[in-house]
């Protein structure tokens, strides 16, 4: 039987992805432009006897998913770009203490409080890992509605296996659209993968002696040993997980890269352009971290130029001429503060570059 879909906002259908995922614990903080999310958290995880507390700030939440995770419960929080970088300090020492958790992102203009519009100006300190120390956590951009719900499965699915950060990096556009959507089955709670081995708790009547979590280790190489081994966690997430969508790349006469919104404006640009008789390529990453270099690569081999469209001064940018190794030039067109590109405006740059190329 076909599954129905049904109309939501991004934040809204994250939310509920989050609880058929098996989310038993949201901790949070209100702030534009995800306050839906945690409105949906509000009214619908005492539904279900999960729980739900709104924290008295951005670092209470952060410290209360920490310690939801500890005990093996699948735990989230979200914000936007000011509240994210309070919460950065416990998602290092989640990272430290190989806690799987996931948590929202829904990025509004910056630096400082800036503006409540859309923006992709947290990619730094997303793909960075975004506080002190070396780490990475698992980063996921949707494009659409659909895949915010998706992704956000996913997310647990990745937290769980890597036992890690796993983060859904949108911007104000994808949690303020509404679309169609069709909703994930509700998982068997039971099924959840089994973290017994080394959460604390649920020692009662079980034998087994109590488990530590902790990020510190005050013996410098026994703390090496311990970043080189995640390190290696890390090379191999880098090979299982990278995600992309490719389209129309074959033979193109220019590639365009971008990610989330910006994707959305450029797939009518590539339209645009193939009207007038131009062959444009749209090359777009899904995972964010572990970042598609390898792809890139490939891709340049053809010798086409690339164009990086962000809602930022130029971020990703850097992850693409990284990938591409200088073999083709590469472009960008930008903007900051909340203002969104065009598909008219992404058209010109297309026919511009593509004529210089032709000379």
């Amino acid at each position: 039987m076909k599954q129905k879909r049904v109309l939501m906002k991004g934040n809204e259908a994250i939310a509920e992805a989050a609880i058929r995922a098996g989310c038993g614990a949201y901790f949070g903080y209100p702030i534009t432009p995800q306050n839906e999310l945690i409105a949906w958290m509000a009214c619908h995880m005492p539904e279900h006897n999960r729980i739900f507390i709104q924290a008295e700030s951005e670092l209470a939440a952060i410290n209360m998913v920490y310690g939801a995770a500890c005990t093996g419960m699948r735990a989230m929080t979200s914000s936007s770009s000011p509240g994210i970088s309070l919460k950065q300090e416990g998602i290092s020492y989640a990272a430290g203490a190989d806690l799987p958790l996931v948590f929202v992102n829904m990025v509004r203009g910056g630096p400082g409080l800036g503006s409540i519009a859309p923006a992709q100006s947290d990619y730094f300190q997303s793909t960075r890992g975004g506080g002190h120390g070396d780490y990475h956590v698992i980063v996921l951009a949707p494009k659409s509605v659909q895949e915010a719900a998706d992704l956000t499965c996913l997310a647990f699915d990745l937290a769980d296996k890597w036992r890690m950060p796993a983060m859904i990096l949108g911007d104000g556009l994808i949690g303020q659209m509404m679309e169609g959507v069709v909703l994930p089955e509700y998982r068997d709670l039971s099924a959840l993968p089994d973290k017994s081995e080394w959460t604390v708790g649920g020692m009662k009547n079980s034998g087994r002696k109590p488990h530590r979590i902790s990020s510190i280790n005050l013996n410098p190489e026994e703390l090496e040993q311990q970043i080189r081994a995640r390190f290696e966690r890390y090379s191999r997430i880098e090979q299982e997980e990278v995600c992309f969508e490719e389209k129309n790349c074959d033979n193109a006469d220019i590639i365009l890269v971008a990610y989330g919104s910006c994707a959305r404006v450029c797939q009518g640009a590539v339209q645009l352009a193939a009207e007038a008789g131009i062959h444009a390529g749209l090359f777009r990453p899904v995972t964010l971290w572990p970042f598609p270099y390898k792809e890139l690569e490939r891709l340049a081999a053809s010798g086409r130029p690339v164009l990086v469209t962000e809602m930022s001064m130029g971020q990703m940018i850097q992850d693409v001429r990284l990938g591409v190794h200088d073999r083709v030039p590469v472009h960008l067109l930008s903007h900051a503060g909340g203002v969104i590109p065009t598909e008219e405006e992404v058209f010109d740059r297309i026919r511009q570059i593509v004529s210089e190329v032709k000379k």
